[in-house]
């Protein structure tokens, strides 16, 4: 094929498929931008945001936003003030949920029944008020609220709180080695394969930094100890 031609064929086909080319070359740009910042960190989701030119992006149960042509990295919560909603702390629930979806009930420690609400705790085993949660378990289950417990030893990884972490998901009895874990009474020292540091991480990209930190049904994030009928009046609003 004659050159020009061929420079007249590609600038039709490019044509024609021009508004498609926008939204991929956006998402292509954002890609590309984050690789070069931030290898290997793949997002979940790239797509359009309510503000123009601006790019919703999904890491996990982070929200961030993006420029479309991958300049501008921005952290901030969009609201609409016409409906007076927040529109980011809408999404980041959803995206929330989702990652508690992938991690999955077989990678917690669960106490209770899935009767009424669901309730999904971030514990440190030597935390004070991690205690007093768990002091009343029953009362929570008598309410009709599942705790599942993911696992956030403050002092960090190699810490005692961190060992007795491993040594409670590696026992024969979980529900019964974090009770008496939470007792203060030693639980007998074990190592297998764990998910302690999988929701250490997790934790770190919710922005928690301290515990108990309670997480709601709908994605919404309770930070600290909140009483058993205190709770269960707030879920059953």
């Amino acid at each position: 094929m004659h050159i020009k031609n061929l420079v007249l064929s590609l600038a039709a086909g490019l044509l024609l498929a021009q508004p498609l080319l926008a939204e991929s070359g956006a998402n292509a740009a954002i890609k590309e931008r984050l690789a070069k910042v931030m290898p290997g960190a793949e997002p979940d989701s790239v797509s359009k945001s309510p503000v123009n030119g601006l790019y919703e992006v999904v890491f996990g149960p982070q929200v961030v936003y993006m420029s479309e042509d991958g300049r501008y990295f921005m952290k901030a919560n969009i609201i609409d003030l016409e409906t007076d909603e927040n529109l980011t702390e809408k999404r980041r629930s959803s995206a929330i949920q989702s990652s508690l979806a992938q991690v999955g009930d077989k990678n917690m420690i669960t106490f209770g029944e899935k009767s009424k609400h669901q309730v999904t705790v971030f514990t440190d085993i030597d935390c004070g008020y991690c205690r007093k949660l768990h002091q009343e378990m029953d009362a929570y289950n008598k309410a009709g609220i599942q705790i599942r417990y993911l696992f956030y030893p403050r002092a960090g990884l190699g810490s005692p709180s961190f060992d007795k972490a491993v040594s409670v998901w590696c026992a024969d009895d979980q529900k019964k080695a974090m009770t008496q874990a939470k007792d203060g009474k030693d639980v007998a020292e074990k190592k297998c394969d764990n998910p302690v540091i999988d929701h250490m991480r997790l934790a770190d990209l919710m922005g928690i930094n301290g515990t108990p930190a309670m997480i709601l049904p709908d994605g919404e994030l309770l930070p600290g100890y909140v009483p058993a009928a205190k709770l269960s009046e707030y879920l059953n609003k």
